[in-house]
């Protein structure tokens, strides 16, 4: 379901731009859009607000809520990356309702974004935790002297952005292959009701993927920045 549009060498090697490419690169442009217009709208915001400054102070609200109550003390830190993480990726997952192929429906997006998350919780573990305290965790719940455990807990460590980004992936790309045999199968009869469907895989089931991923990265993010003393 995945189309090249065009190619191009570069360095001895074929590109290719896909449709997903495209679909990244319009949704990136709709935030970026709203981005600059929020900004110069709060450059100059009332006291009062309304309109669009109250959507947006609404957005910001909840964003910030939603990390500092997962995050704790750590979210001034990382407000920033959910947020930004979020809105992507909701944009991307609700972009079916505008006629795009989600760009999350390509496991190349769910895997860099995953990618991202396992090194941010591995960067901030070797921040904030000791090297003696890293290896006793790898090795429990057994003692550090005895790591038995220590090739399973370092699967499991493995296995976190690969079950982030299949399980973002699979949500998706599942709604996306049901609404493409609706259209395909019963063609000029899926006019209106359809829209039903779209409402359910598109927006629904977008939101929540969109919520479980971002809280599965904040517990994660999280957990690695407490050091047990």
């Amino acid at each position: 379901m995945i189309h090249g549009i065009f190619s191009f060498h570069l360095f001895g090697q074929e590109i290719w731009i896909t449709t997903s490419h495209v679909c990244i690169l319009i949704v990136m442009a709709i935030i970026l859009i709203f981005a600059i217009v929020a900004n110069r709208k709060l450059a100059h915001a009332s006291e009062i607000p309304s309109g669009f400054q109250n959507v947006v102070e609404l957005i910001v609200e909840k964003l910030d809520g939603m990390v500092s109550g997962t995050m704790g003390k750590w979210a001034p830190k990382f407000v920033n990356y959910i947020s930004t993480i979020f809105i992507f990726i909701l944009m991307s997952n609700i972009s079916g309702l505008f006629g795009l192929r989600p760009p999350t429906a390509d496991y190349g997006t769910t895997l860099a974004l995953g990618l991202i998350t396992f090194f941010l919780i591995h960067i901030n573990q070797f921040k904030h935790q000791s090297g003696k305290q890293i290896w006793r965790d790898m090795c429990s719940p057994l003692p550090p002297w005895l790591p038995i455990w220590f090739p399973i807990n370092l699967i499991s460590e493995i296995a976190v952005p690969i079950s982030l980004s299949l399980r973002l992936f699979a949500n998706v790309l599942s709604g996306t292959v049901m609404m493409a045999l609706v259209y395909g199968l019963l063609g000029k009869i899926a006019v209106i009701w359809p829209a039903a469907l779209h409402v359910y895989f598109d927006l629904f089931s977008g939101a929540i993927q969109t919520y479980v991923f971002c809280m599965l990265t904040m517990t994660y993010i999280a957990q690695a920045c407490d050091a047990e003393e």
